[in-house]
């Protein structure tokens, strides 16, 4: 029974274990995809309701996440081209998620990401680009598939999110045109949110294969059926003078083991793809977007105590592409082009009270 319970605790880590996960989660890089991973809270069982300042919230899980990464290697399409000066987008993302358990199957879900990123922007209006604001927040239920504890030791989990335009999609530094000091919209990468309401779908599950070691998989999609957001974008180039308010993807499939003779220690090993598409699911796909996606490996390291855990992943980039937008595709110009960064660093901490 006690090597079980340290077992979902170490799938949780696992699947918290992302880049989560955040507005920066998914592409890494100028590609602007925000969405965020989360932690299983329902498999963390190892205590009895808790008190924080003298009262008591028995069954929530509180999830603290910390991303960041540097972006400075230049591709178009699924070529990386040495360019110098290197645009560079370097970015802070934290994120708070909140769980609330009412029942064994079903929880309330909520998530508050805040982002701080800088972006050294060699052409015009060129500059160094600052914005620190809250994202846009989410709020949704999840539910397991199978009443747990099941006994084939495995289970998959749905959750549903309504996306709340919270965040500002319009904040502007100073950039130089032709010399001239002008007042200009940061980059979609930076910006907080999208301007657009959406929804979120999410999937996570695992299943135990051997002593202390298990499947994990991990799947969410932002769907943004909203087309621009008026937000002019400093394009010159056709259909390309406003914002799009896109899509977003994230998918994590992997192992997890337990480090023999360790307690609460285990390393997991695993695959992670994210990105945003060139066509929204729903809705049209108009504006000003850099659609990407980056594919890397994941390795990562999780301890647990208590009802406290911890994890630390390192997704490394493996392959990276830039296809042409809808503008580009309309316009039969050459694909533009996005910075990616080679890795992302993740922390996450989490406790259920």
């Amino acid at each position: 029974m006690k090597d079980t319970k340290r077992l979902v605790l170490i799938l949780a880590l696992a699947l918290a274990a992302a880049a989560l996960n955040g507005k920066a989660g998914f592409a890494q890089g100028c590609v602007a995809a925000h969405s965020n991973q989360r932690t299983m809270g329902e498999l963390v069982k190892t205590g009895e309701a808790g008190f924080v300042s003298g009262f008591s919230i028995h069954n929530l899980t509180v999830d603290v996440g910390y991303r960041v990464f540097n972006s400075s290697k230049y591709f178009q399409g699924s070529r990386e081209i040495v360019r110098y000066p290197a645009v560079e987008n370097h970015e802070n993302i934290y994120d708070v998620a909140l769980e609330y358990q009412v029942s064994p199957r079903w929880s309330l879900i909520a998530d508050v990401p805040v982002y701080s990123g800088s972006r050294d922007q060699t052409y015009s209006p060129s500059g160094i680009y600052r914005v620190t604001g809250v994202g846009d927040v989410t709020i949704g239920a999840q539910s397991w598939i199978f009443r747990p504890p099941t006994e084939s030791h495995g289970n998959i989990a749905v959750s549903a999110s309504l996306k709340i335009p919270t965040g500002g999609d319009n904040a502007t530094g100073t950039g130089l045109t032709k010399g001239v000091a002008v007042q200009a919209t940061a980059d979609p990468s930076l910006q907080p949110g999208d301007g657009g309401w959406g929804f979120v779908l999410g999937s996570q599950g695992y299943k135990s294969l051997w002593h202390r070691a298990a499947f994990y998989g991990q799947g969410q999609y932002v769907f943004n059926p909203e087309d621009t957001n008026g937000v002019a974008s400093f394009r010159t180039q056709a259909g390309q003078g406003v914002d799009s308010v896109t899509d977003q993807y994230l998918y994590r499939v992997g192992f997890v083991q337990g480090v023999p003779k360790v307690r609460g220690l285990a390393m997991s090993f695993g695959v992670r793809g994210e990105g945003v598409p060139v066509r929204d699911l729903l809705g049209d796909s108009n504006g000003f977007r850099r659609p990407g996606f980056i594919l890397s490996i994941d390795p990562g390291l999780m301890y647990s105590y208590r009802q406290t855990v911890l994890s630390v992943n390192g997704p490394w980039a493996m392959y990276r592409d830039r296809p042409p937008s809808v503008p580009e595709i309309a316009s039969k110009t050459t694909n533009g082009d996005a910075f990616f960064s080679d890795y992302t660093v993740i922390v996450s901490l989490s406790h259920r009270f």
